[in-house]
């Protein structure tokens, strides 16, 4: 479904993604770990087309996607879950549901689909009229899944999901990643809980500075020594 080959990404003169590659399969939760400043963020703004890269290729269902406009990518099928949420602040829930479905064609289903939105998220339905900007953290990260889940996609790119979350709801947003995925949404997840993503995950792979330094199942990194070590707070 989706191919990165030796990709390098620059801020200025900073050299922030080095040669990346990777490989997501149609279906996949993939998850990427690493440490704050690796490269993690960087690499999804640079698929959903904010960010371009100076050097290699971007295959998304087999067709090239650098250069391609943001909304041109969305339209494509890939939909962006920014870290720190972004939902619309002075907008209400259901405005910034509806904004999510902004580019579609099939406009009849839309009702449908929020409906269905309202049904994995039974709180974004109690608090529909309410404005998004004074919902809590969870419920507006919530707000910012079901906003792209409006889009469509079929491929979602999570951008640490969990952030500043109580753990009761870190656990009821990765049952909610889980079941997004079982419904078809390929998923690539960016998460500083390496110990949930790695949970969900069918592969994973570790970026540091800016580069791939380890890949394998999500099974094979957590028994890793290494991995422990660095990111699952465990001791060999």
């Amino acid at each position: 479904m989706l191919s990165v080959k030796d990709i390098d990404v620059y801020y200025g003169n900073i050299h922030a993604l080095k040669g990346l590659s990777l490989d997501v399969n149609e279906g996949e939760i993939v998850t990427l770990i690493g440490a704050n400043g690796a490269g993690k963020t960087t690499l999804l703004k640079t698929l959903s087309g904010l960010l371009k890269p100076k050097n290699g290729t971007i295959h998304y269902m087999n067709e090239s996607i650098v250069g391609k406009q943001a909304q041109t990518i969305v339209k494509a099928g890939i939909s962006h879950v920014p870290e720190g949420r972004r939902v619309f602040a002075t907008m209400s829930v259901e405005e910034n549901l509806e904004l999510g479905a902004y580019s579609r064609k099939d406009k009849n289903g839309i009702e449908k689909d929020m409906a269905k939105v309202y049904e994995t998220f039974p709180r974004l339905h109690e608090r529909r009229k309410q404005l998004s900007g004074t919902l809590s953290g969870g419920e507006q990260q919530m707000l910012a899944m079901g906003r792209a889940i409006m889009a469509k996609p079929k491929l979602l790119l999570l951008d640490e999901p969990s952030m500043g979350l109580a753990p009761l709801m870190v656990q009821t947003i990765f049952r909610i990643v889980e079941e997004i995925n079982k419904e078809g949404t390929t998923i690539l997840l960016v998460e500083q809980n390496a110990n949930m993503a790695l949970s969900v995950a069918n592969r994973a792979y570790v970026i540091e500075t800016g580069r791939v330094t380890l890949s394998g199942t999500a099974k094979e990194l957590q028994a890793s020594d290494d991995i422990k070590m660095a990111y699952l707070g465990g001791h060999v």
